[in-house]
C-alpha cells in the first residue's frame, strides 16, 4: 500500500511541476529574443540576437520531472550557439526520493555530471548536502557527441540539433565546440533546479583554425592546449564569458552568498562580450547588406573577421 502511495504522489508532483513551468507554451520553430518565462516569477535572459526553438520537452527519472528548451543561433546557414534551459521546482515535495535523484543525476553518472573527468577543462562547485552550486567548461567533438556518444541510452543535449539538421541539411555545424554548463539547487533558496548549457562554434570567438577533431586529440584538450597558445586563448576569452554567465545565473536563482562560486579570477575585462550591442549591432547591419545583394559573401566574411578582431 505504502508503494502505491508513493507512485501516485511521484505522479501528481509530476503533474504540479508541469504546471508550474512556462517553457511548455513555446512551440518548435518559434524565434525568440531577449528572454525564456521560466515560470511565472523566473525569466531567463538570453544572449543577443535571434534564436530559434529547436525543442521543449519534459525529462523524467527517480521521481522528478524536469522542463528543458533548446534553442539554436543561426546566421548564413551557419550554427554559432546553442542553449539548453533546463528549469524544475522541487520545493518540499519527496525530499527523500528527490533528494536521491539528484545526487545520482549529478554526482553519481557514469559519463557526465559535476566531478572531475579528464575531459572537462575546468570544474568548480559548492556542495553541501543535496545543495550545488556547478560550473564546468569542456569541449566536444561535436559530430561524435551527435552520432555516437559515450552513453547510448541518452538522449543527450544535442539531440534537439540532430533533430533539426534533419530538415534543415544546408545549415553547417562546427567539429568542435566549446561548451559551458551552469547547475544550481537548494531547498534554503526556494527548492528551484536551475540547468544551463552553452555550446559555442569557436569561429565565433575569433578562435584559430583547428586541426585535431576528435575528444582526445583536439587543441582545446586540457592535456593539449599549452601547445597551442591561440586555442588557449580563445579558451581563456569562452572561460570569461561563462563566468559572468555563471555570476548571473546565480542572481536569477536566488543563490545563498555563502553558495556561490569565486569566479572572478577567471573574468577579465577585455573578453569579447557576446552580448556587447554594438558588436551585434554591427555585423547584423552587415548581414542585411549581404542579404540584399550589397556585399558578396567573400566580402561579408572579410568584414565580419574585421569587426571580431577589432
Amino acid at each position: 500500500m505504502k508503494k502505491i502511495f508513493i507512485i501516485y504522489f511521484l505522479i501528481f508532483f509530476c503533474f504540479l511541476n508541469q504546471a508550474n513551468s512556462k517553457i511548455s507554451s513555446y512551440s518548435r520553430g518559434q524565434e525568440v529574443s531577449g528572454f525564456i518565462q521560466l515560470s511565472n516569477k523566473t525569466k531567463f535572459n538570453l544572449p543577443n540576437g535571434k534564436w530559434e526553438v529547436f525543442d521543449r520537452y519534459v525529462d523524467s527519472g527517480y521521481g522528478m520531472q524536469w522542463n528543458l528548451i533548446s534553442l539554436g543561433r543561426i546566421e548564413n546557414n551557419e550554427l554559432i550557439e546553442i542553449l539548453e534551459i533546463g528549469y524544475a521546482n522541487l520545493a518540499g515535495a519527496f525530499v527523500k526520493y528527490v533528494d536521491h535523484g539528484l545526487n545520482e543525476i549529478m554526482f553519481k553518472d557514469k559519463y557526465d555530471g559535476c566531478y572531475e573527468r579528464p575531459e572537462y577543462y575546468l570544474l568548480e562547485l559548492y556542495k553541501k548536502g543535496v545543495t550545488h552550486n556547478c560550473f564546468r567548461i569542456r569541449h566536444f567533438d561535436v559530430f561524435k557527441e551527435l552520432n555516437n556518444p559515450d552513453d547510448i541510452t541518452a538522449k543527450g543535449y544535442l539531440a534537439p540539433l540532430k533533430q533539426y539538421l534533419r530538415s534543415n541539411s544546408d545549415v553547417t555545424i562546427p567539429k568542435v565546440g566549446l561548451s559551458s554548463f551552469h547547475s544550481y539547487f537548494s531547498r534554503t533558496a526556494g527548492g528551484n533546479w536551475f540547468l544551463v548549457q552553452y555550446l559555442i562554434n569557436p569561429k565565433y570567438l575569433n578562435g584559430p583554425e583547428n586541426n585535431f577533431f576528435t575528444e582526445e586529440t583536439s587543441e582545446y584538450h586540457k592535456q593539449n592546449i599549452n601547445r597551442f597558445s591561440d586555442h588557449k586563448k580563445t579558451m581563456e576569452k569562452w572561460i570569461s564569458i561563462s563566468a559572468k554567465r555563471h555570476k548571473e545565473i546565480e542572481i536569477i536563482s536566488n543563490s545563498k552568498s555563502h553558495h556561490k562560486l569565486q569566479l572572478d579570477k577567471y573574468i577579465f575585462a577585455d573578453s569579447l562580450e557576446l552580448q556587447s550591442d554594438e558588436l551585434v549591432d554591427q555585423i547584423k547591419k552587415l548581414n542585411e547588406l549581404y542579404k540584399s545583394g550589397v556585399l558578396s559573401k567573400e566580402e561579408f566574411e572579410k568584414a565580419k573577421s574585421k569587426i571580431l578582431n577589432q
